[in-house]
């Protein structure tokens, strides 16, 4: 087991020295652009969170501004991540490192782990990097890697699979260059041993894998099914009025898309026509409060928006008002409000708000 260890992290690191990408913030070891794009990075690909790191730098070039910034225009540069509680954490981390640890990251594994949104995996990848802690990261692509090399059938997402591929991947770790080898892990898993069609045929790490050798890698790692998608219809007003304005509403309750904004929403139990919709007790107040003269579908076909647990099933009503909207927000503001991609989209093609 011992000659497995070493010739896996040796050559790992050689390979990463290799084949690393340059990526922005592996120029730097400061904690907080390395958590910055650890969190950006959860559940979103390089190629598309790269932008948002970038942007997020920009607008906050250290933990203080970003903790002195308003939540709005955070949630507005997160916008069309996804799973906005992510942007909510790290905003309210930020806070706390700068009023209660006077502006300073943690530099142990469990100071880290006192941070809002962070996690063993961030924690370990933040302290191997920018403080050298022999923490051992564990992410779908050490799953994936581990699962195959060694041929371990436990679910991975049940709570003996997480805690016997912490323990491997912990007694695979090499102490002695932390930061490099889980970056060098992590890398091997996005780009060579991929979830598809990996290129066994050119991996370093052929004949010593088990899966290969039994024609196992499409079938690891295995993952237990997940819970049943839940279907929701969503029914947007879109008000309109004569002095072009429309009607936005914050999501304050907690669920999706918390703290973000959206157009007056009536959720039914089913795909309603107008005449049903009209019947609802919400869209009755929305029309009434707002003296709507006219409601006409903008599409037939809903736009379904799919979630990790649950389906949108969305359609957009068009309501037309000759009066003063009392809350009106102003067409021409309508992209400084942090909205979901969902409504970022129709926003972005409707021409009434062109």
């Amino acid at each position: 087991m011992k000659e497995t260890l070493d010739f896996f992290a040796k050559n790992l690191i050689d390979w990463y020295l290799d084949n690393k990408r340059d990526l922005p913030w592996r120029s730097t070891k400061d904690p907080y652009f390395i958590w910055l794009s650890e969190i950006i990075l959860q559940q979103t690909r390089v190629a598309q969170g790269t932008p948002y790191y970038l942007a997020f730098t920009s607008a906050f070039p250290d933990v203080k501004s970003l903790a002195g910034a308003p939540q709005e225009k955070v949630l507005k540069l997160w916008q069309g991540l996804g799973y906005y509680s992510r942007a909510r954490n790290l905003h309210t981390a930020a806070k706390y490192i700068v009023s209660e640890l006077s502006g300073e990251f943690p530099d142990t594994y469990e100071g880290l782990l006192d941070l809002k949104g962070v996690g063993d995996y961030t924690a370990s990848a933040v302290g191997s990097i920018c403080f050298d802690l022999p923490t051992a990261v564990v992410d779908g692509n050490v799953y994936r890697v581990l699962s195959r090399l060694f041929g371990i059938a436990t679910p991975i997402n049940t709570t003996q699979g997480v805690k016997d591929f912490k323990a491997l991947a912990q007694q695979l770790l090499d102490t002695s260059n932390s930061g490099t080898y889980n970056q060098a892990l992590m890398e091997f898993g996005a780009r060579f041993c991929v979830p598809q069609n990996p290129s066994c045929e050119q991996c370093i790490f052929q004949y010593k894998c088990d899966a290969y050798k039994n024609k196992q890698v499409a079938n690891l790692p295995v993952k237990l099914k997940k819970l049943k998608i839940k279907k929701r219809y969503f029914n947007y007003i879109v008000v309109l009025s004569k002095e072009h304005q429309t009607i936005l509403r914050q999501r304050t309750n907690k669920g999706i898309w918390q703290q973000l904004y959206e157009f007056p929403l009536v959720e039914t139990q089913k795909e309603v026509d107008q005449s049903q919709l009209q019947e609802a007790p919400q869209c009755v107040e929305i029309l009434t409060t707002n003296a709507i003269d006219s409601l006409t579908l903008y599409q037939e076909k809903s736009v379904i928006h799919k979630l990790s647990h649950q389906h949108l099933y969305t359609r957009f009503w068009i309501a037309e008002t000759k009066s003063k909207l009392p809350q009106g927000v102003p067409i021409e503001k309508i992209d400084h409000y942090a909205v979901p991609v969902l409504i970022s989209n129709f926003i972005s093609e409707f021409e009434g708000f062109k």
